[in-house]
């Protein structure tokens, strides 16, 4: 990320984020950068509550959150961000206030709509990294498609029961080989039937699990936007809940 221009920080930042700042592979000016950064984040449920409140606590400077949903009592197992006080409230208002309590340094952008091909598009090209929270197919392959054409880092993650994965999508970029990285449609090239993958109300899972994914999932933001680490980049990550075991398998761009 262009980092000229460095935002400066607050004495009250400086404190806040002394931890960051003491570490040699982010330090001040990784701060700086994840001050300037703007991420949109796609739900505010299971997966995008750990994913709102970690970004919002490292210091990201502005958050769009995108969701038409309203908090229900059965969301408070899992969707972290949300409190019995928020229930019937849109849940970008919900995650909104929670973040302002947090961080007052974080300026919120709430969308309240749902994300599809004919809104998306807008909606991406004012934020520099996405992260897919959502939990339907339909808006996954619409937004990794937006994402390759608009050229912004997509870091998707999906749960399902006791099981996550976790990976990050940059295909409008080449590797050290010189071949393009590979893109959502190389990984899942079709959706499943309608009706084959159950959904979390017929299904069930654990709330733990999102939390797991969704913190994953911050952390592969702030690689991106702090420069560091490898991100998982042309690998997806397998996490088995129930065996607390992490697989990594790597994947490329079909011919």
């Amino acid at each position: 990320m262009n980092v000229s221009n460095p935002t400066p920080l607050s004495p009250d930042e400086l404190e806040r984020y002394a931890r960051h700042i003491i570490l040699p592979e982010i330090g001040g000016s990784g701060q700086q950068r994840l001050k300037r950064a703007r991420v949109l984040v796609i739900g505010a449920g299971g997966l995008g509550a750990p994913v709102l409140h970690y970004l919002a606590a490292a210091g990201v400077g502005t958050l769009g959150i995108v969701d038409d949903d309203i908090v229900s009592l059965s969301n408070l197992q899992r969707q972290v961000i949300h409190g019995m006080a928020a229930i019937d409230q849109p849940k970008t208002a919900s995650a909104a206030a929670a973040i302002g309590a947090l961080n007052p340094h974080v300026t919120v952008t709430q969308h309240r709509m749902r994300l599809d091909a004919s809104n998306v598009n807008g909606l991406i090209a004012a934020y520099d990294i996405v992260v897919d929270g959502s939990d339907n197919f339909a808006t996954r392959y619409s937004l990794a498609d937006a994402c390759d054409t608009g050229q912004r880092p997509l870091v998707h993650a999906a749960v399902g029961r006791f099981d996550g994965s976790l990976t990050v999508l940059k295909p409008y970029e080449t590797g050290s080989d010189g071949k393009l990285f590979p893109r959502y449609r190389d990984l899942f090239p079709e959706p499943p039937p309608e009706g084959l993958i159950p959904s979390c109300a017929e299904a069930g899972i654990v709330g733990a699990l999102t939390g797991v994914m969704g913190t994953l999932q911050a952390m592969e933001v702030i690689k991106l936007i702090t420069g560091i680490g490898e991100p998982l980049v042309g690998r997806i990550l397998l996490y088995d809940a129930l065996a607390a075991r992490f697989d990594t398998v790597r994947y490329a761009r079909a011919a």
